[in-house]
């Protein structure tokens, strides 16, 4: 039998089974592109602003290690220095988690053992999730580059773009490929794979960091540290800025290699289990682990870790950079209308503050949409039905997951808070107080999470068979009204949609205490729905 034999009928089982991530996945990214394209474009509607922007960003060290290289004044230049890091973190996490998904989880769930039952090669799994991986890519990146010409970019460096953006994709789906067959837990797999991406994002930011303003310093080269990054192979594609087409068969050179190399660990490992061998545990478990309320915090600690890790670095990289506000905006207009309009205050740099900090609360939704997603993992993978049977009830065990996701999410906008205002504080002369003041200033975004929060509960109570694609629908949908309405110009009614439209920003405005009640009595009635309807259905269901 051949080691690819069954590799078509899994490839379309994988295929039904994602239907709606891929279409999230497939359709999501060229609209966000899109989006962000016509923001940039109402920001720098002129030669003059966008000349402006291009002489700040190659000379910015923040905007260099955060955005990469500006490769010129033109619009398209503007473009991809705003969007691309954005979409390209973005595809080479939804890369890496879908390969991971259908080798190792298929694994560690038994679900390949299974399959391997009937006529099925040895490298069939692994080759149907690559198929569907790269076709995730190529399609997104066709879409993409349609999107960036409908906006009125030329189309050399619209496609240019979106291959660069689709490149890192197909990169790290090498990348997720091997890190499948190194950890037995999906798990261990996707947080090595989500390392090499904050790894490369360091290489590519020490490179671009190192780098030389040409030009007239309206142009950078990046260091050689950049190109040993995927990341950093799209940027040095030059889209806009002179294409250089060949750089796009590094990621295909290393899609080869990648593959190369997992072919040859699935041939050396036996089924389910991996190249790293498994850590064994204590022989007795803590006496936390008696309660739900300790195993919920044995389950999240690691992925609060990294999240309080990453928020913490981050927030003290924006705190810095807020010195440099006015010098990067201050002869844009609209600019520094659009930085006014996302903070909500006239003072250019509490409205950035205040920008930085809901950005902060949109991103740690994601923590929240993912903690709570577990109890559908639960569900689905049999492990709540053992849980139940023990004296724990149901809404007992759903509500301390609840608590377990909000007093993350609270700790983790407390430490964006306070590293911001720390980074922010060292460099205006009052750490102190500006970590105090902001650290509180990012709390405030909390009763916004406990809606999201509210929202996946409803979701997993009452429509739990498309809970997890709706929650992220739900969350991908306040992250454009949240940062794109008000540059859009949307509907007030729109904009309402999102709870995060009515969290003070404070620090631009003062506080006011009602909305922040209001969100928080709307948590409440949605958790409370999603709890009676998780108490009253079937599990699992």
């Amino acid at each position: 039998m051949s080691g690819l034999a069954g590799t078509g009928r899994l490839t379309r089982l994988a295929l039904r089974r994602d239907r709606i991530r891929l279409a999230l996945w497939v359709l999501g990214t060229p609209l966000l592109g899109l989006a962000l394209a016509a923001s940039v474009t109402g920001i720098y509607p002129d030669d003059s602003s966008r000349l402006g922007y291009a002489r700040t960003a190659a000379s910015s060290v923040v905007a260099r290690a955060f955005n990469g290289p500006i490769v010129g004044p033109d619009l398209g230049a503007v473009v991809v220095a705003e969007t691309y890091v954005t979409l390209a973190l973005l595809a080479a996490l939804l890369s890496t988690f879908a390969v991971v998904r259908h080798t190792r989880q298929n694994e560690e769930t038994g679900r390949a053992e299974l399959l391997g039952a009937a006529v099925v090669g040895r490298y069939a799994l692994l080759a149907a999730a690559l198929l569907v991986v790269v076709g995730a890519n190529v399609a997104t990146a066709v879409l993409l580059a349609l999107g960036f010409v409908a906006s009125g970019l030329p189309v050399a460096g619209s496609v240019a773009a979106a291959l660069s953006i689709g490149g890192v994709g197909v990169a790290f789906t090498a990348v997720a490929a091997v890190t499948a067959q190194l950890s037995v837990t999906s798990r261990g797999a996707n947080a090595l794979a989500a390392a090499a991406v904050g790894a490369t994002f360091v290489l590519r930011a020490a490179g671009d960091v190192l780098g030389r303003q040409t030009d007239g310093g309206l142009r950078v080269e990046s260091a050689w540290p950049s190109w040993l990054s995927p990341i950093g192979w799209g940027n040095q594609v030059r889209a806009f800025g002179g294409e250089r087409w060949w750089v796009l068969a590094l990621p295909v050179a290393l899609l080869a290699a990648g593959v190369a190399l997992a072919v040859l660990l699935v041939g050396r490992r036996d089924l389910g289990a991996g190249l790293f061998a498994a850590r064994r545990g204590p022989a007795r478990a803590a006496p936390g682990l008696l309660g739900p309320a300790g195993l919920v915090w044995r389950l999240h600690r690691g992925a609060l870790l990294g999240w309080a890790v990453a928020v913490t670095v981050l927030g003290f990289s924006m705190g810095v950079a807020a010195d440099e506000v006015n010098d990067m905006v201050g002869e844009n207009p609209a600019a520094a209308e659009a930085i006014a309009q996302l903070g909500g205050g006239a003072n250019l740099v509490d409205a950035y503050l205040a920008a930085m900090l809901g950005l902060f609360a949109l991103t740690i939704g994601a923590y929240v949409v993912q903690a709570l997603l577990r109890t559908r993992g639960d569900e689905t993978d049999g492990l709540l039905e053992a849980i139940l049977a023990t004296a724990v009830d149901r809404v007992r065990w759903l509500l301390t997951q609840v608590l377990g996701a909000v007093l993350g999410a609270a700790t983790l906008l407390l430490l964006a808070g306070a590293a911001t205002g720390l980074g922010y504080g060292l460099v205006a002369g009052d750490p102190l107080g500006r970590t105090a003041s902001l650290g509180g200033a990012a709390l405030l975004r909390l009763p916004a999470l406990l809606v999201v929060a509210g929202v996946v509960t409803l979701l997993v109570g009452l429509a739990p068979r498309w809970s997890v694609a709706l929650s992220w629908s739900a969350l991908i949908g306040f992250l454009l009204l949240g940062q794109l309405g008000a540059v859009l110009d949307l509907p007030q009614i729109a904009l309402d949609l999102s709870p995060y439209t009515h969290v003070p920003s404070v620090p631009a405005v003062d506080v006011a205490v009602l909305p922040l009640a209001a969100l928080t009595a709307v948590a409440a009635a949605l958790v409370a729905a999603g709890l009676g309807g998780f108490r009253h259905r079937d599990i699992p269901s």
